[in-house]
């Protein structure tokens, strides 16, 4: 069974990440999507082919429990190895006190689930006398913490997110204060104080990291955080916290820091059908510019409301080109040409595989990152994961608490 991570065990397992991610770079960073043949296709062709003969079905079939496909050398060397890298043990859980009655009637199924699992790992020495809510949204999950001598603080940037949780708060009779506040801001420590538990349940990106940043400067005797979205950053490559990944050779670009995001369990039939069909058309696409620019090179092409996949395909490829101002593209095979974007979308799936093997790697070298900024401030931290991949595959919580 897989355990838990805390003391040296947290940068013993960084330098072992950092091993494994830095030898294997060739593998995990090219996105099939880019490219037309990956630069290790060359080097594993029996792989390559394997992968490229596959169904999307197939692909679908496989996107998230990769390491169990029986495929050609090295992929089950590789498969092995990320997934002892990768494995970590759930944090213990303590029986929560019964929520306010119908606490939970304004929550969706799934994140009410998410917040009593996360609720339930947060044991702490010393018992928070104030929870902090970070990006709270209408501050459900301050709600589900609050106890009886206990006081809230919610801080979210939405106000129309601030009015509804206010009005929850008050019909539930709560002691709770709803503060509109840019996380990013400048004023930002003004609002954490050394008596504050702040608490964050997937807040995205540079957020998260500003709370880490935060809430050691202030004082904060503990701190609970679910991260989420690592790519959601200004910057533009990742920049470490800890003293471990300034010194690390890896360097992370945000296409990098995307990979572990691409990992879904929750897209229902309709929302597959229509991103299949946006992969597929940008991959035809992809095919068309290269042969009229006569440039075997990826072209970026901006994010494209949904109604572009109502248009007959042909229009969809000349309003396209229009937009990147490409010359006439008319006088296509428009049939073979949108069959040969959903065989490619089969071959860049199916290739994709190979990169997913990574993405529980990279993510938890990013998450030990922040637990060993925390360790180097004084702080006490334990890594696990607080539910099942289905549930949220985000599923990795950073307890820290200084002695």
């Amino acid at each position: 069974m897989p355990s838990i991570l805390q003391g040296p065990a947290l940068l013993d397992r960084f330098q072992a990440l950092d091993g494994f991610l830095l030898e294997h770079q060739a593998l995990w960073r090219p996105r099939p999507f880019h490219h037309l043949q990956l630069p290790w296709e060359s080097t594993h062709p029996e792989l390559a082919q394997w992968l490229s003969q596959r169904s999307l079905e197939d692909a679908e079939a496989a996107h998230n429990h990769p390491q169990q496909l029986q495929a050609p050398a090295p992929f089950a060397q590789l498969a092995e190895q990320a997934q002892a890298l990768g494995a970590l043990g759930e944090l213990p859980i303590k029986a929560l006190p019964a929520p306010h009655p119908r606490l939970k009637v304004d929550v969706p199924g799934r994140k009410w689930q998410q917040i009593e699992a996360f609720a339930a790992c947060l044991q702490f020495d010393r018992a928070p006398t104030h929870w902090l809510d970070w990006c709270s949204g209408k501050g459900h999950l301050g709600r589900r913490l609050l106890q009886p001598g206990q006081q809230l603080t919610c801080l979210e940037y939405d106000p129309a997110l601030i009015d509804s949780g206010e009005q929850l708060s008050r019909h539930h009779g709560l002691p709770a204060r709803h503060v509109q506040q840019d996380v990013l801001a400048d004023d930002t420590p003004q609002q954490l104080c050394a008596e504050h538990s702040p608490v964050a349940l997937h807040a995205c990106g540079d957020l998260h990291v500003r709370l880490i940043q935060l809430a050691s400067q202030q004082g904060c005797p503990q701190l609970a955080i679910a991260p989420c979205c690592y790519n959601r950053t200004h910057a533009s490559h990742y920049r470490g916290l800890s003293t471990a990944a300034q010194a690390s050779r890896l360097e992370l670009s945000l296409e990098d820091l995307a990979l572990p995001m691409s990992e879904t369990v929750t897209a229902g039939a309709r929302v597959r059908r229509q991103r299949d069909c946006s992969m597929a058309r940008r991959l035809a696409f992809d095919l068309l510019q290269r042969q009229v620019r006569g440039l075997d090179q990826y072209l970026p092409t901006p994010s494209l409301p949904s109604h572009w996949l109502d248009k007959p395909f042909a229009d969809y490829c000349r309003d396209l080109a229009a937009l990147k101002e490409l010359s006439t593209v008319d006088c296509q095979d428009w049939a073979a040409l949108e069959a040969a974007g959903w065989q490619r979308l089969a071959q860049v799936r199916n290739l994709e595989l190979l990169r997913g093997l990574f993405r529980r790697p990279l993510e938890l070298w990013l998450v030990l990152d922040r637990a060993l900024f925390l360790q180097e401030q004084g702080y006490a931290v334990r890594l696990g994961t607080f539910c099942q991949a289905p549930l949220t595959p985000r599923n990795l919580l950073l307890l820290a608490e200084r002695p």
